[in-house]
């Protein structure tokens, strides 16, 4: 008898009954490894979904240096092959620096873009979360602020998201 522990179900699935679907995906460290599944199936692999994909997959890595980007060479290869449907973000923690000086975590990267991935958001974008659960504290402090500023409640924002099935959490 095997016992097969550990999270189980629905919530790093892809939906992939809209081929235009937008993904958004953050993640700190070896939280890469599910994402590093989703580039392949949309980009690698001989799949359906690769076959009629038209949404952009925009992946957001932290690491502390540029030495523990994990598949850095797959995500250039499918950032190189498939350019208007692939980004990729880096968040350097040791080598780069925020608009403020500091160091440049994966909320920091994220916010770079926070009006363009709202209006991603908007327009049925899926956002998902892997990693260290220490990542979203930052995180949820960044998007209550950038809320703030365009004057949307975040506690209403993030529930709506939720209710759409847009918001998919997984850290540890």
């Amino acid at each position: 008898e095997v016992m097969m522990p550990g999270p189980a179900g629905k919530v790093m699935l892809m939906p992939e009954e809209d081929p235009t679907t937008d993904y958004i995906m953050v993640a700190t460290g070896t939280g890469i490894a599910p994402f590093r599944g989703f580039v392949r199936r949309l980009f690698a692999e001989d799949t359906p979904a690769a076959e009629v994909y038209k949404g952009e997959a925009w992946l957001f890595l932290g690491v502390a240096n540029s030495d523990a980007l994990l598949y850095d060479d797959e995500f250039q290869l499918a950032k190189e092959q498939f350019p208007d449907n692939f980004r990729l973000d880096y968040a350097l923690s040791r080598e780069q620096e925020n608009k403020k000086g500091g160091k440049m975590y994966i909320q920091d990267k994220v916010e770079e873009y926070a009006d363009e991935i709202f209006a991603k958001l908007d327009n049925g974008a899926h956002m998902y979360f892997c990693g260290l659960k220490g990542m979203m504290p930052g995180i949820q402090d960044m998007l209550a602020g950038v809320c703030e500023s365009k004057g949307i409640d975040y506690n209403e924002f993030i529930k709506g998201l939720k209710k759409k099935g847009q918001w998919h959490v997984e850290v540890y």
